[in-house]
């Protein structure tokens, strides 16, 4: 079924601040090779060298400090939550999150379940880049991986868990079928992505302005690249047809600044725009410049329009998130 979405976002007319917040740092993981650790540098940005290419954004400090905080937006937009799956935990032995980033989502709360479930005894991440902290449980294991190659994992998982995979995936339904394929009968996968396509609801986000322009010349060379930017509507129909029952879709509003009157919608703009604001360069510089062809300093000088608009009061922009879950039948 699919979830009724959210009320309109109330803009609050008695804000004005445009301050942002920041928050977070990630660093190392071991027992690698010296060729994934020669990371490739464009545009003054360090990018991952398993595989270079694949996947379109950095993996330096700056990044890295940028997707935790992303962690932050996408957890506190369904509710201060990890994931949405009704998972019955004591039936819950291997985990696994594909394309595990900094690590984060394992390395937090997943650290108290492990204590208070002992049946638990594995839960794995996998990435392109080993940037992943080594302070983490000895049932928890990182690997450097493509999951877009093909699946050779020992035994099926209880749960996979797929997030924030916008402008990195080919072969959308190839990837949820893979998902699907290495599930024990009986587990979940949920998948949380964006649908990256701004939009405003007061008409304060104008055909003219420089956001509008950024975004949809971002959109179009991730679509030249065949790496979808606009996921999250279009995972329910991947996951009902790769054969998932019990199939939930949720969506979710994410504003991007302190404009709405609600003080937890509030909160999470200014967690989002932070993000934003610290990743223009990282979402943009090689799609603009390697896939479109524009000057590094033409994209410079839209970013600096478009800082300057995404921090303006009476600039009310959003995008969605979106969740969908399913089970494999038993």
């Amino acid at each position: 079924m699919t979830e009724p979405a959210q009320p309109h976002i109330e803009v609050d007319t008695d804000d004005d601040r445009d301050s942002v917040i920041s928050d977070d740092i990630s660093a190392f993981t071991a027992s690698i090779t010296s060729s994934v650790l020669d990371y490739p540098v464009e545009h003054g940005r360090r990018y991952h060298a398993f595989r270079a290419g694949v996947y379109i954004l950095p993996n330096d400090e700056l990044e890295q400090e940028r997707l935790d905080l992303s962690h932050a937006v996408m957890t506190k937009a369904i509710g201060d939550k990890l994931f949405l799956a009704p998972l019955n935990m004591d039936k819950v032995h291997r985990v696994l999150d594909i394309g595990t980033g900094t690590g984060i989502w394992l390395s937090g709360k997943w650290n108290m379940l492990l204590t208070n479930w002992p049946s638990i005894n594995q839960v794995l991440g996998n990435d392109l880049s080993p940037i992943q902290s080594p302070w983490v449980p000895p049932n928890v294991k990182f690997e450097v991986d493509d999951v877009e190659c093909p699946w050779i994992y020992e035994a099926p998982f209880d749960f996979i868990f797929c997030r924030y995979m916008t402008c990195c995936i080919k072969d959308w339904p190839g990837l949820v079928k893979s998902i699907h394929d290495n599930l024990k009968p009986g587990g979940w996968a949920e998948f949380q992505d964006f649908d990256l396509q701004y939009y405003s609801e007061d008409g304060s986000l104008k055909d003219d302005s420089h956001t509008l322009k950024w975004i949809t010349a971002l959109l179009e060379a991730a679509n030249k690249l065949g790496r979808e930017p606009c996921t999250g509507p279009r995972l329910d129909g991947w996951v009902r047809d790769a054969g998932f029952t019990k199939v939930t879709h949720q969506r979710f509003r994410v504003p991007i600044g302190a404009w709405p009157k609600d003080r937890r919608m509030k909160e999470l703009g200014m967690y989002n725009i932070a993000q934003v604001l610290s990743g223009l360069e990282a979402f943009s510089l090689r799609l603009f410049c390697n896939v479109l062809g524009w000057q590094e300093n033409e994209v410079l000088v839209l970013l600096s329009h478009v800082r300057r608009e995404l921090k303006s009061p009476g600039l009310h922009a959003q995008f969605d998130f979106h969740v969908a879950y399913g089970q494999k039948e038993e």
